[in-house]
């Protein structure tokens, strides 16, 4: 069964090119190590509610920025597990925390199991 991680976080808008930089780097590794698909998307329709909690009301987001919504796809949960840990050592990936461009404790994140797929 497919394994998604999933992640909600909040960028300043004029952080964006160098969160897409890092996103497009660390996307290329994920897939390297065998990530079935890696999607990092950036807010445009988020005010709106159908009834329930918009993306700002979750995230809330300060002035000035935006919310990404991102995603990992892998076979299994064990293949997530064996792909992080070899993410998590790969030196292309090691964060400067003090040039990060959103803040990390911010970020919710999650690993879900596939209910329904078409």
């Amino acid at each position: 069964m497919k394994y998604v991680d999933g992640f909600v976080l909040c960028v300043p808008k004029k952080n964006l090119g160098a969160y897409r930089r890092m996103a497009a780097k660390a996307g290329k590794v994920w897939c390297e190590y065998g990530a079935l698909d890696y999607k990092e998307c950036v807010g445009d329709d988020i005010a709106s509610s159908w009834g329930g909690m918009t993306f700002i009301q979750m995230a809330k987001p300060k002035r000035g920025e935006t919310i990404v919504f991102s995603w990992i796809v892998y076979k299994s949960k064990a293949q997530r597990d064996r792909i992080v840990a070899k993410v998590m050592k790969d030196p292309r990936l090691m964060p400067d925390t003090k040039s990060m461009p959103f803040d990390v404790k911010r970020m919710a994140w999650g690993g879900f199991k596939v209910l329904v797929e078409s």
